[in-house]
């Protein structure tokens, strides 16, 4: 049952009409991401069609004080979507619009529910792509708001690289635009850095503006299997060590391995793997993939499968696209959590030996992968939310893979954000940072309305 106060209630109806519901579905279907993280679903959601009904919405719920949880994809992995003191879930996805395309400038503008493959698809006949791939089909705003990353990221950088300006609507209603589309701007505080990564806490992201690449003209795949994990690492620290400008290069472990071959029905062999994507001209893709090749043998990586094909790396990806289903579809009714946690590079071998040592006495099925080209790798768990048991022995696991990570220079979220799941860890890592962070919320949301109790509570 809804507990919008009656006259909020009545506003919202009047305002946005069949875009309001407070119906149970729609409700439920808004009150979680991805992840294992659960809580109590929102009062009502709104279906936002463009940045002035954002901003109606915003001032509404802030004379009556009642928080607004902006909700794109729902691909989410550590609870941002969860309405933990009620209020409106704000759906953006209906804000779906490619504003403007500029080829020669190569950026574009997007409203925050323009997905990310969407936006791909309606470049690809100009020549054009947004790198930026963390392998659920996000929206834009929601990549923003998280400071996504991905796949890419070791050669085309992350969210906080490719976006140049934003449209945010403030707690009170504002509409401020922040940066311009130049390159470069040393007018005044970075405002688009500040709003990109605060997860919906600071003000809600309405319009992007992104930095566009040109299709490479060769693009080549491959996946190499390794004897062990840690030979596999080495072999991609020293391949970055060698300023090979690789465009991907994720690891699977075998545990991962065998979890894609049953789920999408592939015959991989069973060993530690890494999967590469070089980008480039055909003469500079083939220089690319010799100096990796001679790299990857001297580390004892093996069955080389090259694809230059579309068709062929669409194969060759499906294993690493599909590797968050495959570890958790191995149980049936089980929720994953993942763990994302950042190290510098020159530490990701001995912090993948750590995560894979912790992972002899786990209780559920799990898999280490990452995109190891800039350090960040994940541990996937299939769990049972309902288990007490299994949820300590796992949460064990990860604050210990966490800590380590921080300990060792590294962050505690290297692209999921902190959300519910990693806020624990924040001051850990970040010390009195954090009553900075604080005293900005408090300035750009003094009654504490956008997404309550994410990233830290004040």
């Amino acid at each position: 049952m809804s507990d919008l106060p009656a006259d909020l209630a009545a506003a919202l109806a009047a305002r946005f009409g069949e875009g309001f519901t407070t119906a149970a579905a729609a409700r439920a279907q808004h009150a979680h991401g991805e992840s294992h993280h659960r809580g109590p679903p929102p009062d009502g959601v709104v279906f936002a069609r463009s940045t002035e009904e954002v901003a109606a919405l915003l001032s509404l719920c802030a004379a009556f004080r009642v928080p607004v949880i902006p909700f794109g994809a729902g691909s989410s992995l550590e609870g941002h979507l969860i309405a933990v003191r009620g209020g409106i879930s704000l759906d953006l996805t209906r804000m779906d619009a490619i504003l403007r395309v500029s080829p020669g400038d190569l950026d574009c503008t997007v409203q925050a529910g323009v997905t990310r493959e969407r936006l791909n698809a309606d470049l690809r006949d100009q020549g054009l792509f947004f790198p930026i791939d963390p392998g659920a089909d996000a929206t834009l705003g929601g990549m923003t708001a998280t400071r996504a990353s991905g796949t890419n990221a070791v050669r085309y950088g992350t969210m906080r690289e490719n976006v140049l300006a934003l449209t945010v609507v403030l707690a009170d209603g504002r509409i401020i635009r922040t940066g311009s589309r130049a390159r470069k701007s040393s007018a005044g505080y970075d405002l688009t850095r500040l709003f990109v990564g605060s997860e919906g806490t600071l003000g809600v992201i309405a319009e992007i503006t992104l930095r566009l690449h040109g299709i490479p003209s060769r693009i080549s795949a491959a996946l190499c299997s390794f004897p062990d994990v840690v030979q596999a690492v080495e072999a991609a620290m020293a391949i970055i060590q060698h300023g090979i400008p690789v465009a991907r290069m994720e690891l699977m472990d075998r545990g991962l391995i065998a979890a894609v071959n049953r789920h999408a029905r592939l015959d991989l062999p069973l060993r530690d793997t890494l999967a590469f994507e070089f980008h480039g001209s055909p003469a500079s893709v083939a220089e690319q993939v010799e100096l990796a090749g001679g790299i990857v043998r001297e580390f004892g990586g093996e069955d080389f499968a090259w694809a230059a094909s579309p068709e062929e790396r669409n194969r060759l990806w499906k294993a690493r696209h599909q590797a968050y289903h495959a570890v958790v579809g191995q149980r049936p009714g089980a929720k994953g959590w993942t763990s994302d946690v950042c190290v510098p590079v020159s530490e990701l071998a001995g912090s993948v030996l750590h995560a894979r040592a912790l992972l002899e006495g786990c209780p559920v099925p799990a898999a280490i992968l990452g995109h190891v080209g800039d350090g960040n790798f994940h541990v996937v768990f299939a769990v049972d939310p309902d288990s007490p048991e299994e949820m300590e022995a796992v949460a064990r696991i990860n604050s210990s893979m966490v800590r380590r990570a921080v300990e060792v220079g590294g962050t505690c979220t290297g692209e999921h954000g902190v959300g519910l799941g990693k806020a624990a860890y924040l001051r850990e890592e970040m010390g009195e940072a954090v009553e900075v962070m604080a005293r900005l919320k408090k300035a750009l949301d003094p009654e504490g309305i956008l997404n309550p109790g994410k990233i830290f509570d004040l």
